[in-house]
């Protein structure tokens, strides 16, 4: 666990994406948005992109992501709103958005994801929710390191989940390939892989300047939860009532993460409600776990996704 001083921050579980971007410049700045054309992604572009941002949606749906943008650009008149395919789960494509990718960036928010989703397997023999979550991303960053070192200071928002509480990432098995498969587990395992990319992230990059934290953004009903029922979510939010969100407040802690000047040179750390968060107690769904932050888990981890993403 990080002994450093932890970020306050006068942001609270309340807090809107609008409230944190407040007085903040992003002109000249270039900002990439995985999964911007639902949920808090829309939020997090809106936002980056108020403060005077080019962002970059990338999207699988690209028609989609052109209705978010031109909403995006009449809501803040800012027009460098652009769209770009990309599938995580999809290697090549990840490939391809990296290759077609030109000069720096400054934010790139790891947004995208799917929660809780039956037993699927990419081309590659992968579970799907580690694929996506993690490997998708982690091809993603480290395709763009290049562009990122050339920014000069350039931040990764890689959003975790309390979720990753669930699970540790089971290195002996983390395609599921011998264990039996429990949605909720392996989602928590990609959000554990998020905070711990995070971390790593930060050892490796620093000589370039970047940082990276990962973060919970709290409970939105958003299409992420298109594999979870209505019995499933009305259990949650009995447990939870006073924790759900708009798209708007679970957008606040990314756009916090991604460019608050109380972030500057801070990494490898895990926030929620915009402020860094503490260590999980038993039985609580809030704090950060201890594995998560391991370092040794971090090194290891990226290690493994980069002998997987080698074949």
């Amino acid at each position: 666990m990080t002994t450093s001083t932890p970020i306050i921050t006068p942001f609270t579980h309340d807090s809107t994406a609008m409230d944190v971007i407040q007085g903040v410049d992003l002109g000249g700045r270039r900002a990439i948005v995985t999964g911007g054309s639902s949920g808090i992604g829309v939020e997090t572009a809106r936002a980056l992109a108020s403060a005077g941002a080019q962002v970059t949606l990338a999207v699988r749906n690209t028609d989609a992501g052109q209705r978010v943008a031109d909403d995006i650009t009449a809501t803040t008149g800012n027009d460098r709103i652009l769209v770009a395919p990309l599938d995580l789960a999809d290697q090549d494509s990840v490939a391809d958005f990296v290759a077609n990718w030109d000069g720096p960036v400054h934010i790139l928010v790891d947004n995208a994801g799917i929660m809780a989703a039956p037993l699927s397997r990419t081309s590659q023999g992968w579970e799907m929710q580690f694929a996506t979550n993690h490997l998708g991303h982690f091809a993603l960053a480290t395709g763009l390191r290049p562009a990122l070192a050339a920014a000069d200071g350039a931040r990764i928002v890689s959003v975790s989940s309390a979720a990753h509480l669930r699970s540790p990432v089971v290195f002996e098995d983390i395609q599921y390939d011998r264990r039996a498969y429990e949605p909720w587990q392996a989602y928590g395992q990609s959000k554990t892989a998020n905070v711990l990319f995070a971390v790593e992230a930060t050892r490796r990059w620093a000589d370039d300047g970047i940082v990276a934290n990962s973060l919970m953004p709290g409970a939105i009903r958003t299409n992420l939860q298109r594999y979870v029922s209505d019995e499933e979510l009305d259990r949650l939010r009995a447990g939870n009532a006073a924790a759900w969100k708009t798209p708007e407040q679970g957008a606040a802690t990314s756009v916090l993460v991604a460019a608050s000047p109380l972030l500057d040179g801070v990494g490898g750390r895990y926030f929620e409600d915009s402020q860094e968060a503490g260590p999980a107690k038993p039985g609580d769904r809030r704090g950060v776990a201890e594995y998560a932050l391991d370092p040794e888990a971090a090194e290891r981890l990226w290690e493994v996704s980069t002998q997987l993403l080698k074949g």
